[in-house]
């Protein structure tokens, strides 16, 4: 299941860092389990991923990280985020070419993001019914699909009193 965003979540009334360390967590008991090892940059990556509930793209993190290491190249932010993406940490959000922290990335999900277009917060909720409903009318129609990426575009709580 994915984390499920309630009002005071989407208000931004929670605690982060609880996010952020859970994330983390999650990031190194599923490396352990997969045997593949999260460097320090690839947990530099996630950590500044993780810093917010924005999305962010490739190239902004690539600037933070250059407070770390002024030497890195666009080379070690994307092929961080190729193994973030592959061992189901990290989520890109096609529609902005950005990414996003997945907070349950321990447990089996199929999700959708929703993505506020005024403060640019991205949250992910648990679509599994959706996704399963989607796959059966595919398989009537004799269409196996791929890859599916839902995002859905609005404006949160917070941002829909402004």
């Amino acid at each position: 299941m994915t984390e499920n965003i309630d009002s005071k979540t989407l208000q931004g009334q929670h605690n982060h860092r609880g996010c952020v360390d859970h994330a983390l967590q999650a990031a190194e008991q599923i490396c352990s389990k997969n045997g593949v090892r999260l460097t320090a940059i690839r947990k530099h990556v996630l950590e500044l991923i993780c810093a917010s509930h924005k999305a962010i793209g490739a190239y902004e993190l690539l600037d933070l990280f250059r407070e770390h290491d002024p030497n890195a190249k666009p080379v070690t932010i994307y092929r961080a985020l190729d193994f973030l993406m592959e061992a189901g940490l990290v989520h890109k959000i096609e529609s902005l070419n950005a990414f996003i922290a997945c907070l349950q990335a321990e447990a089996q999900h199929q999700s959708v993001i929703l993505i506020c277009d005024q403060c640019k917060n991205a949250y992910e909720i648990d679509a599994t019914p959706v996704y399963e409903r989607l796959f059966s009318l595919s398989e009537e129609v004799q269409f196996k699909p791929q890859c599916l990426t839902l995002e859905l575009h609005g404006q949160c709580v917070s941002c829909q009193g402004e």
